[in-house]
């Protein structure tokens, strides 16, 4: 028996032993995952994410919201990267993605160069996931260790994309969208967080500024002095951008949910969770940057678990926009 015993004892600390080594791992995600097939990978892309933003500051916001647009269709398993064919259909010319999304180039020059030092070995998901928490953590955010292990998909779904939760939702619906892919109202409002950087067009938030919801006035919502400069910038409903933080418009930091407490919300979808009984609560909460940090981390971590492909599943893909 004491044999027996020692022989458990020694199992255990073994296996102990090894967790550890291998790091975090959810499922078949680790964040470990690269440690020997391809050691460089997390500096190659924090390196092209850097230089980006040296000659975009939107690089950030826009490597998140890829992300977010890629985990909500399929999953996340780069399906948004997939370009058009003669016999193929993308997602790029989704009503949500058409002219609006970006930072398409910087995940092909990545992956261009993990293909020299790492051939066929990181697939494009994981590329968008760890770009993603760079966008973030180079703007001020914070930083996290990411779950890798993501294979590509072989199909994307224009019809998924063109249903991705867009700028007119109400608090309700946005809880309901966000609850059908396993995240939960901290989820929803952490994760909107994001627009504490980044813009968007005046044809996403015009219809507040004069004719909200068919009435003929403006929304009663939006403060007003802010309603009054975003009429004399969008007029109309055009493809013209403006800042989604008025404040601090490329930090990534906790002004947003002050924001939202002065009604200064751009979007439907923001100020709503202010307004709403069911999310009121959460944004005074995350007021606290260290509070919004910390839940903002545990949400992406979350959301980058969606539908993933692994192991045998899906493939590594040659080229981020296409299939092998």
């Amino acid at each position: 028996m004491e044999r027996a015993s020692g022989k458990l004892r020694c199992f255990l600390t073994l296996f102990m032993v090894t967790a550890l080594l291998l790091g975090p791992v959810h499922g078949q995600l680790s964040t470990s995952f690269y440690s020997n097939s391809c050691p460089s990978v997390l500096t190659t892309v924090r390196s092209a994410v850097s230089n980006a933003l040296k000659s975009d500051p939107r690089a950030g916001a826009k490597l998140l919201r890829m992300f977010f647009h890629d985990c909500f269709v399929q999953g996340c398993d780069a399906s948004v990267l997939l370009d058009d064919t003669s016999t193929f259909k993308g997602e790029k010319t989704a009503a949500p993605n058409a002219n609006s999304l970006g930072g398409f180039n910087i995940i092909d020059s990545i992956k261009t160069s993990l293909e020299k030092s790492c051939p066929k070995t990181v697939s494009c998901a994981d590329i968008v996931a760890i770009a993603a928490r760079d966008g973030v953590a180079l703007a001020g955010g914070p930083n996290w260790n990411v779950e890798l292990g993501r294979r590509d998909s072989t199909t994307a779904s224009l019809s998924q994309a063109n249903n991705l939760p867009g700028p007119q939702l109400t608090a309700s619906q946005l809880i309901s969208a966000f609850q059908a892919k396993g995240l939960n109202t901290n989820d929803l409002v952490a994760l909107s967080g994001a627009h504490t950087f980044g813009k968007a067009q005046c044809s996403r938030f015009q219809n507040r500024l004069f004719n909200f919801q068919n009435t003929g006035n403006p929304d009663p919502s939006m403060d007003v002095t802010f309603r009054n400069s975003l009429q004399k910038t969008c007029p109309t409903a055009s493809t013209t951008l403006v800042n989604l933080d008025q404040g601090t418009p490329v930090t990534f930091d906790s002004q947003y949910f002050k924001n939202l407490q002065s009604k200064k919300g751009l979007l439907t979808s923001d100020q709503t969770l202010a307004t709403s009984s069911q999310t009121s609560g959460i944004v005074n909460t995350f007021t606290s940057q260290s509070a919004f940090f910390n839940q903002f981390t545990t949400s992406m971590l979350k959301m980058g678990r969606i539908g993933v492909l692994t192991g045998s599943q899906g493939r590594i893909r040659n080229r981020c926009g296409a299939i092998n």
